[in-house]
C-alpha cells in the first residue's frame, strides 16, 4: 500500500524521523557532542527503520543551527527559565519550534500534534500537556494566519 501523499511526502516516515530526531536532539542536549556526531549515531537506526532520513537530519542540525534564534523565540511562552525546562519536553520544543520557524510547509497541527505524541512516549507523565499549552501559545502568534483560517471540513 502506497502510504505517500501527492507531494511525496510518507507521513509515517516523517513520523518516526520526528520521533528518532527527538531522541538525538535530547542525547546532543545531555552529551554536548557536536550535532553531526549524533546524527551519524542514529543514521543507521533511522534507515532500518524506515523513516525519513533527510527529515530527520534537517530537524537535527536545523535545531543545532538555529538554537539561540528558537530559544530566545520560546522564552516568552515559557513559565520557567529554558534551563529548568524538562530535557525531553525541551528537545521537543525546539524541534517543534524549529518547523513551526523554517517548515511552511508541515501544518502547525501537525506539528504540535507530533510533539506531543513523543513527549508521551518518552517523557514524564504529565510533561505532554506542558508543551501543549507552550506550543499553541507559539503557533497562534507564529502561525497566525494558519492559525485564524477556518478548518477544512
Amino acid at each position: 500500500m502506497n502510504r505517500r501523499r501527492p507531494d511525496g511526502v510518507d507521513p509515517v516516515a516523517r513520523s518516526r524521523a520526528r520521533r528518532r530526531a527527538l531522541q538525538a536532539v535530547y542525547a546532543w542536549q545531555l552529551s554536548g557532542s557536536q550535532a553531526r556526531e549524533v546524527v551519524a549515531q542514529f543514521a543507521y537506526e533511522q534507515a532500518r527503520e524506515v523513516a525519513d532520513l533527510a527529515y530527520f537530519e534537517d530537524l537535527v542540525l536545523g535545531v543545532d543551527k538555529h538554537r539561540a534564534e528558537l530559544d530566545k523565540a520560546l522564552v516568552p511562552f515559557l513559565d520557567r527559565e529554558i534551563a529548568q525546562v524538562d530535557a525531553i519536553e525541551l528537545a521537543a520544543l525546539r524541534i517543534a519550534a524549529y518547523e513551526l520557524m523554517h517548515r511552511p510547509d508541515v501544518p502547525y497541527r501537525v506539528v504540535i500534534n507530533e510533539a506531543i505524541e513523543g513527549v508521551k512516549r518518552f517523557g514524564a507523565e504529565h510533561g505532554h500537556t506542558y508543551v501543549n499549552g507552550v506550543l499553541d501559545h507559539a503557533a497562534a502568534e507564529w502561525r497566525s494566519v494558519e492559525a485564524q483560517a477556518p478548518r477544512d471540513r
